[in-house]
């Protein structure tokens, strides 16, 4: 078997000593005599498991204990409904939005369909190439939250720092930069991320929640599904959760927190996006699409040729040397690498040899 390295945006590659763990315990988990995936979510092994995941996670990112962790399912785009419904819709019924790519476009446009929520700052006018000024945001007095998607996969933004909110809570979609560097838990109301970029398989989605803004009662036209509450009191349980997805999280936490923890991995992902950064930057044939150095991702590097047709034969070409899912996303095309915790520095040499190699055979 000959693994490639995989550069895809999500699901992503996991690292290689969890899937072999998970390989090995595939029929029978911890002495269970059963596969994760067999497992009744109400028996003591998954509660195990469960329970440790959380404390592993707790323990990466330093989450206080007046913070809620909830693993879910519906990912990203259920949450861009159930952050304005638990936090907004019963109190103020207002939030201010920070557009700055396709997923905080969307989170702004689903949370319109329940409550008021204008834009403060947006990066449309120049087609998501930069991050807006975001220094002195109109925020609403009545402003329950200021939302924002700290690092755009699709356009590879990433904001190195985060706005300045007044005092207003602060709500965060990190999915594809979530475990990838430290976070200061405490300068956010909530934090939501998708695990499937970054930490695990498809399927779970991670909420960090202060509890004091968890609603205390029934939030009347909101699906029990939808409300915080029920599964702050279940423990992440208030039906069936992804199990399996949980169970592959937890190996990912404890790899990393072998691996030296957060800051560990900031150093290395960090390393790795100087080297693809460097490679971009002193190519004649290869551009960042990203305006101002400031503003790049360190997760989704994006760049092109600026010739649709040589962009597909590179990702076709590529493919043949092992080097896979580098197609841009679909709604902007050109070339995307996105060098997730998992993704070696192996892979980006090997990333960075093949474009000197094609820019040598198409000057």
């Amino acid at each position: 078997m000959t693994r490639v390295y995989n550069f895809s945006a999500g699901p992503a590659v996991l690292p290689e000593p969890v899937l072999r763990q998970a390989a090995a315990e595939m029929m029978d988990c911890r002495g269970s005599g059963m596969s994760v995936m067999e497992m009744s979510h109400r028996s003591p092994a998954f509660q195990g498991i469960i329970d440790e995941a959380e404390a592993d996670l707790r323990d990466l990112m330093g989450i206080p204990g007046s913070y809620d962790v909830l693993f879910l399912q519906g990912g990203d785009t259920l949450q861009f409904a159930a952050v304005p419904m638990n936090l907004s819709l019963h109190r103020n019924g207002v939030a201010a939005y920070l557009v700055t790519g396709q997923w905080s476009k969307k989170a702004q446009q689903e949370a319109a369909r329940f409550i008021e929520a204008p834009i403060v700052a947006s990066g449309a006018d120049g087609n998501f190439s930069r991050l807006p000024d975001y220094s002195d945001l109109a925020i609403p007095d009545n402003a329950d939250y200021v939302y924002l998607c700290q690092n755009e996969t699709v356009h590879g933004l990433r904001f190195p720092t985060l706005p300045d909110t007044e005092g207003v809570t602060l709500v965060s979609d990190q999915s594809s930069m979530f475990l990838s560097e430290p976070v200061d838990v405490e300068r956010f109301g909530l934090i939501h991320a998708g695990v499937q970029k970054n930490v695990g398989p498809a399927g779970v989605q991670v909420v960090i929640v202060r509890h004091d803004l968890v609603p205390e009662g029934d939030l009347a036209g909101v699906p029990v599904m939808m409300e915080y509450r029920p599964q702050v009191e279940k423990g992440s349980m208030y039906n069936t959760p992804p199990c399996w997805g949980i169970y592959v999280c937890g190996l990912v936490f404890k790899y990393l927190k072998a691996l030296g923890g957060l800051e560990a991995m900031q150093a290395r992902n960090q390393e790795k996006a100087r080297l693809l950064y460097s490679a971009i930057d002193e190519s004649d044939l290869f551009r960042g699409t990203v305006v101002d150095p400031a503003h790049r991702s360190i997760m989704n590097v994006t760049f092109a040729t600026g010739d649709p047709d040589l962009d597909a034969r590179f990702v076709a070409e590529a493919k043949e040397r092992g080097l896979v899912n580098l197609k841009g996303h679909r709604s902007v095309g050109g070339l995307r690498a996105s060098i997730y915790n998992a993704m070696p520095l192996a892979g980006v040499e090997a990333l960075v040899r093949f474009m000197q190699d094609f820019e040598l055979a198409h000057k």
